[in-house]
């Protein structure tokens, strides 16, 4: 049994019980001295002498159906010793809260007739209505409630109860779900022509298909060269077998665009979101276990769902960052997605027109299958993407978030009936406010770090704990008090202003996590800029993937160098995954394409890497970076970090891990690099203190070993928190 401890438990199954305690079905056990009740997950049922030891009861099961398969829960296990998490906690993490707690469900008393009282009929001595409800009972071809069998015979509950009193009729109480949900209908499509690149990826992901041991597969194709249509065709091949398939794509706001394009092709698809009630979240999973969905569609923990004949796992856009999970267990979901894959022998391919340098260096090391697609579908070229250098020019004193040559561009296109998209990554009106007379930063009380001033409602807003409050109109320092307060830097509230004024008759529409809050908004704001109802389209990085709109024929990137100068080993690469992608958007139609990138890093490589269209030069530069200083791809690595209101006692902690760490690779002589213990680059958040410490080593579980070794030996202070992020992608 798997409870909340770490380790998993013994206990007798009752004889009464037997048939119902199954793996991966929860029960209910007694758990230390006072026997307190608690739920587990049955983890195994085995038959074996247990010896001398006294071992307690299970008290009762407490699902009627399995909820985790074996190849599951051999998963579930191995996330739980690669994340360095439980197993009970894995498995919560794995089966949905709304499943967990039977959501749209209810339970009813459900009424039969056994085999050898229906046999009797005839010879009982009955009343008239007691035979009217017998009989009729006994005709049915399903068990029915004493609601349903009282109406359909027209009599009280009298006869009814009489008759279960006297035992022929027997009564089980069932949990029964009363949720339905009906899917819209979508106009449905035919198959396309493969180009001679998409036929020669889907021969390559079949052959896949068909092996014993299939491998990983690697789809790198440039945006726009026709992945989905690869994936449709290949999953088509996979249900023609009798099988399912699982499409993980990274964001809520793919997944409207993604649904129409499978459900217009497939018969039977469920869709796995954030946005969903409990209540549909339950129905949809309950579909898809009892086999009858085609094909599932969802963010990362669609990667859990329960299709008892998966048959292809896809990752689209495997490259992002929200693949990654950031609660405990820390998942990423291509590591779970393999290892599922590995366990049930089904392929997995990855897709993406901008490959995680780890994926590509497994394809380099034959460990993955490469394909490699090179060439939009109908060989429209890739769009010229230009760089607008913009360090400030003394001799023309320009100033605003949108260039020159950006501001002619975009005329150009709209005069041209062209539709446009403008990428800033940073959401709010201003993101930094400033007293320009005593210097005083307006911060986050509880993070220290600046306000973002939001102008729809006038407020300044901590983006790390959403903190708020009023935006001031003096400087807070009581001391100074001055008037002329500067709100600076552009976020798209306020980029959107600017577009509004330069082009105040065409339409415009944003999209970020402040506009896009409501259930259906995506699917809202996408169908209007696909319409054309809507010509230019500004949004932070929700709409730099995956989205398909041939109007677009310019695409302006703000600010390139959002990102690009963070302490972070993956900021170079992130930075051109965003301008490649988002550059992507655009000369999908017949009408071309071009891209703007405004930056004060021309010459950067990564950026210079992006413009060129060139990923091969983009890992060319880096991987060497990252090999000699220890990094993914080439070692494993733990982030470690602490947390607490003092500041001291965090970092004497953190020393005391960081001595305890050495110490223990000393002792197994083994090498594992430490970086730190430091400060957080987020100092203070939530009004806590935050260090952390980076592990690098080439011996993954050496790594697990002395986090491990620091959890047992190391007393932690009351008031500090810790935790170990393996394969860490947030560095902040």
């Amino acid at each position: 049994m798997s409870t909340g401890p770490e380790k998993s438990f013994d206990y007798l199954v009752p004889d009464e019980l037997v048939g119902e305690i199954l793996p991966g079905r929860r029960v209910y056990v007694p758990l230390g001295r006072s026997n307190r009740r608690v739920m587990a997950y049955c983890v195994a049922v085995e038959r074996k002498e247990y010896g001398q030891r006294k071992l307690k009861y299970v008290m009762a099961a407490l699902d009627q159906q399995t909820l985790v398969s074996s190849h599951m829960l051999s998963m579930t296990q191995w996330m739980a010793d690669y994340y360095l998490a439980s197993w009970g906690q894995v498995l919560e993490a794995v089966i949905p809260a709304a499943v967990r707690g039977n959501a749209g469900t209810r339970e009813v008393t459900l009424l039969s007739v056994p085999s050898q009282v229906a046999m009797q009929l005839a010879t009982l001595k009955l009343t008239e209505k007691q035979q009217k409800v017998l009989s009729t009972l006994a005709a049915a071809t399903k068990p029915m409630t004493p609601g349903d069998l009282a109406d359909k015979c027209r009599v009280t509950q009298a006869p009814i109860t009489t008759l279960r009193k006297k035992k022929l009729i027997t009564s089980e109480v069932r949990r029964v779900s009363h949720a339905h949900f009906d899917d819209i209908d979508i106009e449905r499509e035919s198959a396309k022509t493969l180009s001679e690149d998409q036929a020669a990826a889907l021969k390559t992901i079949l052959d896949q298909v068909n092996a014993s041991q299939p491998k990983p597969i690697l789809l790198h194709g440039v945006t726009g060269s026709g992945k989905t249509e690869v994936y449709i065709q290949a999953i088509q091949n996979v249900i023609d077998q009798g099988k399912q398939a699982i499409v993980l794509v990274p964001e809520i706001s793919l997944t409207p665009q993604t649904k129409q394009r499978f459900a217009s092709r497939f018969d039977r698809i469920a869709v796995l979101h954030s946005h969903m009630s409990d209540v549909e979240r339950h129905w949809q999973w309950k579909r898809i276990a009892s086999g009858i969905v085609n094909v599932v569609v969802g963010a990362r923990s669609a990667v859990f769902a329960p299709t008892p004949h998966l048959g292809m796992i896809i990752l689209d856009e495997e490259h992002d960052t929200s693949f990654k999970q950031d609660s405990v267990p820390r998942y990423h979901a291509r590591e779970v997605a393999a290892k599922r894959a590995e366990l049930e022998k089904v392929p997995l391919i990855l897709g993406t027109a901008t490959p995680s340098l780890e994926t590509f260096y497994r394809a380099k090391k034959g460990l993955y299958e490469l394909i490699s697609m090179p060439r939009r579908i109908g060989n429209r070229p890739l769009p010229a993407v230009r760089t607008v250098d913009m360090r400030y020019d003394k001799t023309t004193g320009y100033r605003g978030a949108i260039s020159r040559q950006l501001y002619q561009s975009i005329q150009r296109t709209l005069q041209q009936d062209g539709q446009i998209i403008l990428l800033l990554n940073r959401r709010g009106h201003s993101t930094h406010i400033q007293c320009p007379a005593c210097g005083h930063i307006v911060k986050c009380p509880h993070c220290e770090l600046p306000l973002t001033h939001h102008i729809t409602d006038g407020s300044t807003v901590c983006h790390y704990c959403d903190f708020r409050s009023v935006a001031p109109r003096v400087c807070p320092d009581v001391k100074c008090g001055y008037s002329g307060i500067r709100f600076s830097g552009i976020g798209t509230q306020k980029l959107e202003q600017e577009v509004k004024s330069k082009f105040s008759s065409y339409p415009i529409i944003r999209m970020d996590s402040d506009t896009m809050k409501k259930p259906g908004s995506h699917e809202a704001a996408l169908e209007k800029f696909r319409n054309q109802e809507v010509r230019i389209l500004v949004g932070t990085q929700m709409i730099a993937k995956g989205l398909d709109f041939p109007n677009v024929t310019l695409v302006g990137v703000i600010n390139a160098d959002t990102a690009l100068h963070f302490p972070d080993v993956r900021a170079g690469e992130r930075t051109f995954q965003l301008i490649t992608q988002v550059a992507g958007r655009t000369g999908r139609g017949d009408l071309g394409g071009e891209v703007l990138v405004q930056t004060l890093s021309p010459d950067h490589p990564a950026i210079e890497a992006a413009t060129r269209h060139d990923y091969a030069l983009f890992a060319e530069r880096e991987l060497p970076f990252r090999r000699d200083f220890q990094m993914t791809p080439f070692a494993h690595m733990v982030r470690i970090i602490a947390r607490g209101p003092t500041q001291p006692s965090v970092e004497l902690f953190m020393q005391q891990v960081s001595e305890e760490v050495g110490r223990f690779a000393a002792e197994k002589g083994g090498d594992i690099s430490l970086q730190g213990p430091a400060p957080a680059p987020i100092e203070k958040l939530r009004g806590n203190y935050r260090y952390h410490l980076l592990l690098h080593s080439f011996d993954r579980q050496l790594m697990r070993g002395a986090v491990l070794h620091c959890r047992e030996k190391i007393t932690v202070p009351e008031d500090v928190l810790w935790i170990a992020d393996v394969d860490p992608i947030d560095m902040m």
